[in-house]
C-alpha cells in the first residue's frame, strides 16, 4: 500500500526551538525535504509572530521556496486571518487545527472547542469556494496537559460534527504524546465510521509514537505526520517533546513493505543538516545509528 508522509518539521519541528531559524533557512529545509522525496509538508505557520516568534516570516518562507512539481506545501492556520494570509501566500493546502478540550483551546488559540469547531466549518466552506484543499486537525485528541485524559466519545462527536462540512482530511493529533495503540485503534476506527478520511499526528514523548503510527496505519489512515530529526514540541503544552522522526518512521515502514517514495539517505542527510543549523543533536535515532540494508518484506 502507499501512504503519504507529511513532514511537519518546518513548522511543528521548529516552533518550540530556542534558536529561531531565518525564513530562508526554513525554506531551504523545505527544499531539502522535497529533494528527499517528501510529497507533502507543512512549510509555514500563519500564526501571530508575538505568540510563536519562531514562525515569523511565513510569507517570506513561501516566497523563497524552490517549489518541486508534485510536492504539496501546506500552511498551518488557527483562525480566519491566518487562512487569508496562507491563501494569499500561495499555499497548496490549508491545515487548520483546533483543540478537543476547552482549556487547551483557550491557551493555544483563545477559543473553546465549540468555537474552534465553528471556525473549522467556516474555513472548510471557504476553502471549498477557493478550491484550496483543507485538512482539519483535532489537537490533544488523546490527552490534554490541563484537563487530563480526553474521552474518545468527545473526539468522535467532534469528527461527526466536522462531517457536516467535510474537510479533505481529518487529522487526529496526540499533541502531548500520551496515547497508546488501543486508543489509536478506537479513535481511527470510530472516525472512519463517519466517512472521514483520516490522518494521524503523533509525538514520541513517552516512546509510544511509532507503535501508535503502526496502529493507525493498520486501521486505515491515509497519512502520517512526522518531523525530520524528531524535532518538535508545542509552546502551549508543557513537556511536549518532539514528533516521531520522519527518517525513523520511513525506515520502519520500508522494512514492512510500505512504499513512501522517500530517499532515506537524503532524508538522513537532511536530519543531520538540521541538527547543525539548530546547534544540537536531534532526537531521531536513525541519523545517529545509520541505515541498515532493507530486507525482503511482505507487502501490507
Amino acid at each position: 500500500m502507499t501512504l503519504t508522509i507529511c513532514d511537519v518539521g518546518p513548522r511543528d519541528g521548529l516552533q518550540n526551538e530556542a534558536k529561531t531559524l531565518e525564513p530562508r533557512v526554513r525554506a531551504e529545509l523545505c527544499d531539502r525535504l522535497a529533494v528527499a522525496g517528501l510529497k507533502r509538508m507543512e512549510a509555514a505557520s500563519f500564526v501571530h509572530p508575538k505568540l510563536v516568534p519562531q514562525m515569523a516570516g511565513a510569507e517570506q518562507v513561501m516566497a523563497a521556496l524552490r517549489r518541486k512539481p508534485g510536492t504539496v506545501y501546506a500552511g498551518l492556520v488557527l483562525n480566519e486571518k491566518g487562512y487569508e494570509r496562507a491563501v494569499e501566500a500561495g499555499v497548496d493546502e490549508v491545515h487548520y487545527a483546533f483543540a478537543a478540550t476547552d482549556e487547551f483551546g483557550r491557551r493555544n488559540q483563545n477559543a473553546t472547542t465549540a468555537e474552534g469547531l465553528k471556525t473549522a466549518l467556516a474555513l472548510v466552506a471557504r476553502a471549498r469556494s477557493d478550491r484550496v484543499p483543507v485538512t482539519v486537525t483535532v489537537s490533544v485528541a488523546f490527552g490534554c496537559p490541563f484537563e487530563g485524559p480526553v474521552p474518545p466519545e468527545r473526539v468522535l462527536k467532534i469528527v461527526e460534527h466536522l462531517m457536516n462540512v467535510p474537510p479533505d482530511e481529518v487529522c487526529l493529533a496526540d499533541t502531548i504524546g500520551v496515547g497508546v495503540p488501543v486508543q489509536v485503534r478506537e479513535l481511527v476506527r470510530g472516525a472512519r465510521a463517519f466517512g472521514a478520511t483520516i490522518g494521524a499526528h503523533f509525538h514520541n514523548t513517552r516512546n509510544t509514537g511509532y507503535a501508535n503510527a503502526l496502529a493507525a496505519l493498520e486501521e486505515g489512515v491515509v497519512s502520517l505526520d512526522a518531523s525530520v530529526g524528531g524535532a518538535g514540541g508545542c509552546p502551549f503544552a508543557p513537556n511536549a517533546t518532539g514528533n516521531i522522526a520522519t527518517e525513523d518512521l520511513v525506515y520502519l515502514l520500508r522494512g514492512m513493505g510500505v512504499e513512501t517514495g522517500i530517499d532515506l539517505d537524503a532524508l538522513i542527510a537532511t536530519s543531520r543538516w538540521l541538527g547543525t543549523q539548530l546547534g544540537k543533536d536531534l532526537p531521531g535515532m536513525l541519523a545517529r545509528a545509520g541505515d541498515y540494508p532493507a530486507r525482503a518484506a511482505s507487502k501490507l
